[in-house]
């Protein structure tokens, strides 16, 4: 029998933020988490039983014809993403067409499925698995406090082989400061913005 996930939304837009933003992307957005970020601009994703299922057959079919539409890669998402066991999305995905995967997850769950990509936005509250830390290839601190700063410090000498970026929180003056000087201070860390939310695109 087919996989069943559940689903909050797909959309064909830009990546907004992290080291491929400005891309397009097929984003498949899953249901249910259970991290619980104060700040979380998806809350109503948390809910797995809120959304409908679908099977990883017709996610892979929707991916395909966004390759045919421009899109460079499929973004599964959330919600957190881990919640689920991502092995037939993924190979689902590979059969239907040439995009490249990229996961976004917080690391909280075993990695399942096989994502060409994964960028690791942990939390300082719900701190990340050590696997997701030493096969992420992009580690994406969120900002808004000093000691969000502290945070990335130890989680990003966990990861040495991954890109690290630094990204303030929305709307967080002091958020969007600390990260500003983590990245002119210091050469590894590279800001990231929302351009998504700036540009007022999905």
């Amino acid at each position: 029998m087919s996989q069943q996930l559940s689903v909050v939304e797909t959309f064909h837009s830009l990546q907004g933020e992290g080291l491929h933003a400005g891309r397009s992307a097929f984003f498949i957005r899953l249901g249910g988490c259970t991290v619980g970020c104060a700040w979380c601009d998806t809350k109503h994703s948390w809910p797995a039983d809120s959304h409908p299922s679908r099977s990883v057959e017709s996610l892979a079919r929707e991916a395909a014809s966004a390759a045919r539409d421009g899109a460079a890669f499929a973004v599964i998402t959330g919600g957190e993403p881990l919640h689920h066991n991502l092995d037939a999305l993924t190979a689902a995905i590979r059969s239907a067409c040439t995009l490249p995967v990229h996961l976004e997850t917080s690391g909280v769950d075993p990695l399942s499925g096989s994502p060409d990509w994964i960028t690791l936005s942990p939390k300082r509250h719900r701190p990340p698995r050590p696997e997701l830390l030493s096969h992420c290839h992009e580690l994406k601190v969120i900002v808004h406090e000093p000691a969000d700063l502290l945070f990335a410090e130890v989680v990003s000498a966990q990861a040495p082989q991954a890109h690290w970026l630094i990204q303030p929180g929305w709307e967080s003056s002091e958020g969007q400061q600390l990260a500003v000087d983590q990245a002119r201070s210091h050469s590894r860390w590279r800001l990231s913005l929302q351009s998504h939310k700036w540009l007022g695109v999905r």
